[in-house]
């Protein structure tokens, strides 16, 4: 036996493990440094993401319970109480139609865009930190998540270079139309599936196509890219109906003008494609066949939409305007569109120019051919059933009249299918730029310097806010349970309305542990029970608004004292509140007393136990 033989280590009766063993197994903190740096340039991008989104998104922080987007605060106030009531789930506290407001009736969750995957999946910040802390979070989290999952799909899939790639992917998540939505509207704003979902298309169509590999289509990768696919349906529908609708609506166009591009794949891959989609198709279809049913034909549920077409719908001119929350924009473009949360053809002229010019530039690239049809398709469906030029009719019918009256196209807003055109114009670009970096000569300088004045032409500013005004001391210190008990029904007065949902955060401060009536919400209380913003005003709610609104004590006698009786009984009430910032609070303290008898005070309320 050697000298060597004999002095080589055995397995140490310490440790249980060889030496050698250890060295070939690196330890997961090990394992996680190798990982860091060897995607250190992607960590990179994703934290300048992240950075950028904070920085959209400063006004909210470091406080976002005393702070709140100024341009859309009922939505943001809407949206607040829905993470409150998807919060209940980690409690088991949840159902698809809830009864913490419009009591009795309740509202579907499932009818109004309530994001509750979103909601059950920060409903321990929501129950810890409160729900502005979890709207402030996904505020920006849902810009920095849709601009990552576009630069992940850039290099991976499309193997573009990673500054091609982060600039393209920069435009994807922080457009016009993404900032715009982030005044509140969550649910528009949460797209970082989508790349997913378009990844797992490509690749159950690279797995279809026999071409791609030695032994004919991949079964187990169409299986996986099938089940994956369904996932993401799946998760999409409870966080935003309307984006998937546009993704897959955009994808069936691009797919169309690829596969006209590419027969011999059409022909090769379509059976083998198709089913794959059938199958993903009827594994999401298990799962959402019962909530899509409560959704559409379920109690408090609506078959139709509610917003006129004809009403939202975007300008012509709105698509070469710089968008007011641009940081070279001007105030005066607000008027081309609906409200400050719906900028979303608003790309600006030089933007406009400058992907028109790379569309041309690499048109050899089939995926920019589709790109550039779904732009048009998408761009021309924005406009709506007739083109509006500056605020003027036109008489002029647009490409909508053709999808019009369909039921699922009913719940979409024609101007925001102009948010399908930003990543498309995002990935013509990283296409574009790509290009110029292979190549020499001034190609390689133009191009980089005419993405980027385009792109600093849409720089967007930061989000404005203001100051959330205080909630009353008879919510936050926990005093309604001493007239109400969780689960039953708090009626603060005034009541809150569509118009006016301010009552609303006093059930998302105290994640929605009582109910209230009436509200801001969608429901089916229109004519025929079609869909409408709210419901209508009980006799007693209606006088207190009025007495809200001009501060005129109303006559109150017998009769008035009966129909009260009756609307407590009618919504389940089992007390009446008023605190001390609502309007007119002496002439509503007056009003209640003479329906309810005297109040009882509790912190900074006046309380009626009824």
């Amino acid at each position: 036996m050697t000298s060597a033989a004999r002095t080589a280590p055995g397995p140490d009766p310490e440790q249980g493990v060889h030496p050698a063993s250890a060295v070939s197994r690196p330890s997961r903190s090990a394992r996680l440094r190798g990982a860091a740096v060897r995607y250190r340039r992607d960590l990179l991008v994703g934290l300048l993401f992240v950075l950028f989104a904070g920085w959209l998104t400063q006004g909210l922080w470091p406080s976002p319970g005393q702070r709140m987007l100024a341009l859309n605060p009922a939505d943001q106030t809407l949206y607040e109480w829905f993470l409150a009531v998807d919060s209940r789930a980690l409690l088991g506290d949840f159902s698809l139609l809830t009864d913490r407001l419009n009591a009795p009736d309740g509202v579907n969750l499932m009818t109004n865009t309530t994001v509750i995957a979103l909601g059950v999946l920060f409903a321990p910040v929501t129950l810890l930190l409160g729900a502005p802390v979890t709207f402030a979070l996904l505020a920006a989290g849902n810009l920095a998540g849709t601009a990552v999952a576009w630069y992940l799909l850039y290099t991976r899939t499309l193997r573009v270079r990673r500054l091609a790639a982060g600039l393209g992917a920069a435009l994807c998540g922080f457009g016009p139309g993404m900032v715009s939505q982030t005044n509140s509207h969550l649910h528009m704003t949460a797209q970082w599936l989508v790349p997913v979902l378009v990844w797992l298309v490509v690749r159950l169509l690279r797995a279809a196509d026999p071409a791609g590999t030695p032994n004919g289509p991949d079964g187990r990768r169409m299986a996986t890219s099938s089940v994956g696919l369904a996932g993401v349906v799946t998760v999409q529908v409870f966080i935003g109906e309307e984006v998937l609708f546009l993704a897959a609506l955009t994808l069936l166009v691009m797919a169309v003008a690829y596969g006209a591009g590419d027969r011999a794949l059409l022909r090769r891959a379509l059976p083998t494609f198709a089913g794959g989609l059938m199958v993903a198709a009827g594994l999401a279809l298990v799962v959402l066949a019962y909530p899509l049913w409560f959704q559409f034909a379920g109690p408090q549920g609506v078959a139709d939409g509610m917003f006129s077409p004809y009403y939202f719908s975007a300008d012509l001119t709105s698509w070469w305007t710089i968008s007011p929350l641009s940081v070279p924009g001007s105030d005066s473009a607000a008027r081309l569109t609906t409200g400050p949360a719906e900028y979303n053809s608003f790309l600006g002229w030089p933007l406009l120019l400058v992907t028109v010019g790379c569309a041309v530039w690499v048109r050899q690239r089939r995926v920019a051919l589709a790109c550039v049809a779904g732009a048009l398709v998408m761009g021309g469906l924005s406009l709506g059933p007739e083109v509006v030029i500056s605020g003027e009719r036109t008489g002029v019918p647009g490409p909508y009249t053709l999808l019009a009256g369909l039921p699922v196209v009913d719940g979409a807003l024609p101007m925001r299918f102009a948010l399908a055109v930003l990543p498309l114009a995002g990935t013509v670009l990283a296409l574009a730029l790509n290009r110029a970096l292979r190549e020499r000569g001034r190609a390689r300088r133009l191009v980089p310097l005419a993405v980027g004045a385009a792109l600093l032409s849409v720089f967007p500013a930061p989000l404005p806010t203001t100051e959330r005004p205080a909630l009353p001391e008879f919510i936050t210190g926990g005093h309604w349970r001493e007239c109400v008990r969780p689960g039953g029904v708090l009626v603060p007065v005034p009541i809150a309305t569509p118009k006016d949902p301010w009552p609303m955060r006093w059930g998302a401060a105290a994640n929605a542990e009582f109910g209230m009536p009436e509200g801001f919400f969608i429901g089916p209380y229109g004519e025929g029970g079609s869909a409408t913003m709210g419901t209508w005003k009980r006799p007693t709610s209606a006088l207190l608004a009025d007495v809200a609104e001009r501060g005129v004590a109303p006559a109150v006698g017998d009769e008035q004292r009966r129909q009260a009786a009756r609307d407590i009984r009618s919504w389940g009430a089992s007390c009446v509140a008023l605190t001390d910032d609502a309007p007119h609070a002496p002439t509503l303290r007056a009003t209640l007393e003479e329906l309810f008898g005297p109040a009882t005070r509790v912190a900074d309320a006046w309380i009626w136990r009824v």
